[in-house]
């Protein structure tokens, strides 16, 4: 089954780093429902998909490779294909994705288009289902991206706090060093030695823990991406199977031996 998608979503950095941050497969690569990056060498990515209908579960293994990278431009083009690692079925995709700055410059907006062809048990669900499943897949990831990179981005402004205050901490104490020194001198001069204050302490500053690391589901649950859909797709079958279980159920009553029409 052939198909073509469009898809779009907002990345919160400006089209620069945006396009540095989309070119690290295997940092952002926990941010899609069940993917796992085995190994990238710069050019092709070697992985998995995990998708989960029901109580079955299919794994596709396979590789994507970027075709074109165009910094100018903002546009990269990636060829992927695999393969279910306990059955027949194939997928492949070729994947136009261009960076456009949006808010100012300040967001960046993705805007993709999927050329893409499935073959096997999900392609059963039709292009329907297959296309509200792209669309919800793209809305989750842009998420988990927007979480992932606005958590690097508190934690490196953290990091940035944490450094003034130890600077301004040391400032700090050298300069009560100093006060207390100068203390302790006028205390001496006025009533002999031994009646020098002690030097006050300020303690530093605590370093907030660590943003816990993005992970991703461990499959793409069809069921509970598009439950609805697969449910409108399978509710004709089942009630054509219904059917043909009571015909079947007359017609054999009817030609029973026997038994007159």
């Amino acid at each position: 089954m052939a198909m073509e998608m469009d898809h779009s979503f907002t990345v919160p950095v400006p089209p620069d780093r945006a396009w540095d941050v989309l070119l690290d497969v295997e940092r952002i690569a926990p941010c899609m429902p069940g993917a796992t990056v085995d190994e990238f060498d710069g050019e092709v990515v070697t992985g998995r998909i995990k998708v989960k209908v029901g109580p079955v579960s299919l794994t596709y293994r396979g590789t994507a490779k970027f075709t074109e990278r165009d910094p100018d431009a903002k546009v990269i083009v990636l060829e992927a294909s695999g393969k279910e690692t306990r059955g027949a079925g194939t997928a492949s995709a070729t994947v136009r994705a261009m960076l456009e700055p949006e808010s100012g410059g300040q967001a960046t907006k993705a805007t993709m288009h999927t050329t893409m062809n499935v073959t096997g048990r999900p392609a059963q669900f039709g292009r329907g289902v297959m296309v509200e499943v792209g669309s919800k897949l793209v809305d989750q990831f842009a998420r988990n991206l927007s979480e992932l990179i606005s958590s690097e981005g508190a934690a490196s402004s953290d990091g940035a706090a944490d450094a003034a205050a130890a600077g301004d901490s040391a400032a700090a104490e050298a300069a009560s060093a100093s006060a207390g020194q100068a203390t302790a001198t006028a205390g001496t001069a006025a009533t002999g030695p031994g009646s020098t204050e002690p030097n006050p302490t300020i303690p530093a500053a605590s370093t907030p823990p660590a943003p816990p690391a993005q992970a991703s589901d461990d499959s793409i649950n069809l069921v509970k991406l598009v439950g609805p859909a697969i449910l409108k797709r399978a509710l004709p079958v089942a009630v054509g199977a219904a059917l043909l279980a009571l015909l079947a159920t007359r017609f054999r009553h009817l030609f029973r031996p026997g038994k007159k029409s």
